[in-house]
């Protein structure tokens, strides 16, 4: 049970990604009040955890009346995830987070000027890569007790990344760009070695290995 809580948390940890939403809430929010960052940093972590836990009961079922096996969705969640690792590893994802902060920067009279669903719950924390995270591990659990460590372990990373948001300016004051991009690149590199497991877990069900 504890290899799987800590496997579920250093996984969705690396996808959701706290550090790196952090700068760019702080950003989204330089002309917010104390207060109403906060607010809007809470909204955004609950509205993601909504998503997720969605996901995580439902997926599955979901997978099902789609006619698609578990092995199926692990391989292409590894590649997925995968590709987010690159991104990571050269920034690309950070490049394309910032440009969907300033595409909300730029048009703050549009539908979605509340940032705390757009872009900040999804997609940058409720994104593709964590759902598909979020399927793929409680796919893996074989009883009810593992889907509650599951959960459990989702609960304690959308706790972290409400922190994170709510600590955004200091966070940035402390730590810096430099140190953001030391880390986002060492996330990747784990990242990847995680989505290949998956790929090859897949690929070990389908040949009956």
């Amino acid at each position: 049970m504890i290899e799987l809580f800590i496997s579920t948390f250093a996984t969705l940890f690396v996808v959701i990604d706290p550090p790196g939403c952090a700068p760019i809430f702080a950003g989204l929010t330089g002309g917010h009040s104390t207060a109403q960052a906060r607010a809007t940093a809470l909204r955004a972590a609950g509205i993601a955890t909504a998503i997720l836990f969605a996901f995580a009961l439902f997926g599955k079922g979901l997978l099902g009346a789609l006619h698609i096996e578990m092995n199926a969705f692990r391989i292409a969640g590894g590649i997925m995830l995968f590709l987010i690792a690159l991104e990571m590893v050269f920034e690309k994802r950070t490049q394309r987070r910032e440009q969907r902060a300033d595409q909300v920067r730029a048009d703050p009279h549009e539908p979605h000027e509340d940032i705390s669903v757009f872009p900040m719950a999804m997609p940058m924390i409720a994104g593709p890569g964590s759902i598909a995270t979020v399927m793929l591990m409680m796919g893996q659990a074989q009883d009810s007790a593992q889907a509650g460590v599951v959960m459990a372990a989702l609960a304690l990373v959308m706790a972290l990344t409400a922190g994170a948001l709510v600590l955004a300016r200091p966070i940035m004051a402390l730590l810096g760009a430099r140190v953001e991009a030391v880390v986002t690149r060492v996330l990747g590199v784990l990242l990847g070695a995680l989505a290949v497991q998956y790929v090859i877990d897949g690929v070990r069900g389908v040949v009956g290995l």
